[in-house]
């Protein structure tokens, strides 16, 4: 089974002040997506830079997850640092998923364009950030996913499979 890093980055989550929804709204999505064996490896840190940093090597490095999704910490506010932690720690920055997650949720929400979203690569990982909101985080992954196995497979990580259905749902149409 392939380990999945699912990285939630919430001040009050982290306290325990706050249910992470946006974790549990990752793991809903992948057992939807996902057509191959995986299993979730989940973290909450606060919206601490170096927190998040230490926490995506972490996934990346010892826990062995060739795919982490993050979600929070990607707005405008002060606090938000995610996507700041995470372009330190990879080696590569891939802007296509940032600019197809916020095309996507711009049809929506109008405030999808304050989204700071953006994907690259540690070694054999691949990294995402994704919004905190469940249904933005489906948003998204519906329109990057296509992408997502075969970028991991590019760079050496775990074999993904889309669930065939998955797959159907999302073709471009003729």
């Amino acid at each position: 089974m392939a380990p999945v890093g699912v990285l939630t980055v919430s001040d009050r989550a982290s306290r325990g002040e706050y249910e992470d929804k946006g974790g549990p709204g990752i793991v809903a999505a992948l057992s939807d997506i996902l057509g191959s064996p995986w299993r979730p490896v989940a973290c909450v840190v606060p919206d601490e830079r170096d927190q998040i940093e230490a926490a995506l090597i972490d996934l990346a490095e010892r826990q062995g997850c060739s795919l982490i999704l993050s979600t929070g910490g990607t707005g405008p506010a002060l606090r938000d640092v995610t996507p700041e932690a995470t372009e330190a720690v990879c080696d590569r920055i891939l802007p296509g998923f940032g600019e197809l997650m916020r095309t996507a949720s711009l049809r929506e929400v109008p405030t999808a364009i304050l989204s700071r979203q953006l994907a690259g690569t540690r070694g054999r990982t691949l990294i995402i950030n994704l919004p905190g909101k469940p249904s933005a985080i489906r948003t998204c992954l519906d329109a990057v996913f296509a992408a997502v196995p075969y970028c991991v497979d590019l760079i050496g990580g775990d074999y993904f499979e889309t669930n065939p259905q998955h797959c159907k749902a999302f073709r471009p149409k003729a």
